[in-house]
């Protein structure tokens, strides 16, 4: 049985629910909204996104405060969060916010900016929808190509975990 790509499974979901999808990108440059607009008919759910790399970018666009980048930095739960409710509200331009799922991702892909804390390849992942706000941890250990693509996988993978209503634990510090 042939596997159907998670950007396919992710509008087939959204469409059946019918429900929108925005996005606060940020190491993935872009990389999830690529997928989806690859899929013809894609602006039947999806609304559109930000990438906000900088933090001035995350703060003017997606409304993250400054304090928390300072305390928290930008690859942390405090601010996945904040990206993720921040682009729901932005991008939802008139559209009635219970029935927008926000997705955001921050990490560090490498080869440089790890800390001890915060290796190369940590990634966090920010969900904000009508039934509530999560954000979950994860570790990639390819090359700064291949962490990208492994973060905008797992951002598809758990929003087709959301509308499956089988979301994993969140991440707590």
């Amino acid at each position: 049985m042939k596997r159907i790509p998670y950007e396919i499974r992710v509008g087939e979901l959204l469409k059946e629910k019918n429900l929108k999808l925005v996005l606060a990108e940020s190491c993935t440059g872009g990389l999830v909204g690529n997928l989806i607009t690859n899929i013809a008919g894609s602006s039947d759910y999806y609304l559109g996104s930000v990438t906000a790399y900088a933090y001035e970018a995350k703060e003017a666009l997606l409304g993250v405060n400054h304090e928390t980048l300072l305390k928290y930095g930008a690859v942390s739960r405090p601010t996945v969060l904040e990206m993720a409710s921040g682009v729901r509200h932005s991008l939802a331009g008139g559209i009635p916010l219970e029935t927008i799922i926000g997705v955001s991702i921050s990490g560090i892909a490498g080869p440089g900016g790890g800390m001890p804390d915060k290796p190369v390849g940590t990634v966090w992942f920010g969900m904000s929808t009508p039934d509530g706000d999560w954000a979950w941890r994860y570790l990639f250990d390819g090359n700064r190509v291949e962490n990208k693509r492994s973060a905008a996988r797992t951002a598809l993978k758990l929003v087709i975990a959301y509308l499956s209503g089988i979301l994993p634990p969140e991440t707590i510090p």
